[in-house]
């Protein structure tokens, strides 16, 4: 008897939902901030292994000097024949104070500049205005916050200027959603999955013409997800699949994307429909939602601070045939939804 009453107990706060958190300071308002990035730059950019690992300082909005590491981190863009300047995971190494912006946070993806070109500015802000449509979607994604960032060496000496921006924690997402990180095995079943939020994924990255991504499997010798991240109870139906790096999508169009070679399409502009067609009554539902909240998701495009207006009408200009192809639930089904999985 004791050990059913333990078993329960132990069942019950595991299942019950923890209560919703709010977002922290860096993530809950979304106006551009001013950071300095302080320490062996030059030095570091030409170091790409992963465990390459550098002491700096971060200067805050308000002028506090916060200790951090840098280190880099992805696959594509840490290739230095793709990205001058690779992304980095930025790692509080002592508790920012309560009165600083980062209060709270501990480790964050920085999305950086790639390359010094001013066309690549446009690229980080073209993506981060897609994190920003799926913000519309779903409090189920990844908040983001842009910022203008100098970088300067060792010594102080300036380096560089330029725009980025940081991801949210998935720890601090699920917190955010009353639920936890998910643990999962390196490949999951599509039973698995929440149909609406698997669904709203499959739905947005054929949006965006994003074709970099599995909601089931991570890529060879990693665990689960590619360019996806879960949160919720790893249950039957319970698993919510949240999206990231949009950066080989049309929508962002960047010079080194290219599409899945097992897709057989020319193009990252060339849309191919991944849903499954079990979620097809949902991605219905999620059709209709977008087809609302379009005028939002162009203000997205168009309010991002510092994306020129021309890149921006080209991003919208490349939406508009979805928007076409989802005008009505029987355009849905014949144009997208009938090519399911």
């Amino acid at each position: 008897m004791k050990l059913a009453l333990i078993a329960a107990a132990l069942w019950l706060s595991l299942s019950t939902p923890a209560p919703a958190q709010q977002p922290k300071p860096l993530f809950a308002t979304s106006d551009p901030i001013h950071i300095v990035i302080t320490g062996p730059i030059t030095r570091f950019a030409h170091n790409r292994n992963s465990g390459n690992v550098a002491p700096a300082t971060l200067t805050d909005p308000s002028g506090q000097a916060l200790p951090i590491t840098l280190s880099p981190r992805g696959i594509t863009r840490r290739a230095s024949d793709i990205c001058d300047f690779p992304p980095l995971r930025v790692r509080f190494t002592a508790p920012p104070p309560p009165t600083s912006l980062f209060a709270g946070q501990k480790s964050l993806k920085l999305v950086t500049h790639c390359r010094n070109k001013p066309d690549f500015q446009q690229y980080v802000l073209l993506e981060y205005s897609a994190y920003k449509m799926y913000n519309l979607l779903t409090p189920h994604s990844f908040r983001v916050r842009l910022a203008n960032i100098d970088y300067r060496d060792t010594d102080g000496k300036p380096i560089i200027s330029r725009v980025g921006y940081f991801l949210e924690d998935l720890s601090d997402v699920a917190k955010r959603n009353g639920m936890k990180e998910t643990h999962a095995p390196p490949l999951i079943s599509a039973s698995s999955l929440s149909p609406p939020d698997a669904a709203r994924y499959a739905m947005f990255q054929h949006m965006i013409a994003n074709h970099d991504w599995s909601m089931r499997a991570g890529p060879q010798g990693r665990e689960c997800c590619h360019n996806a991240e879960l949160i919720g109870p790893y249950a039957n139906g319970a698993t919510i699949p949240i999206p990231y790096d949009f950066d080989f999508s049309g929508f962002v169009d960047t010079p080194y994307a290219t599409p899945p070679d097992q897709l057989k399409i020319s193009s990252v502009r060339q849309r191919f429909y991944r849903g499954y067609c079990a979620h097809n009554a949902q991605a219905l539902a999620v059709a209709q939602q977008m087809r609302s909240e379009r005028p939002q998701m162009i203000a997205a495009i168009t309010s991002t601070p510092g994306l020129d207006p021309g890149w921006a009408a080209r991003a919208i200009a490349f939406l508009n045939p979805f928007f076409a192809d989802i005008s009505t639930d029987a355009s849905t089904n014949d144009r997208i939804l009938r090519r399911c999985t």
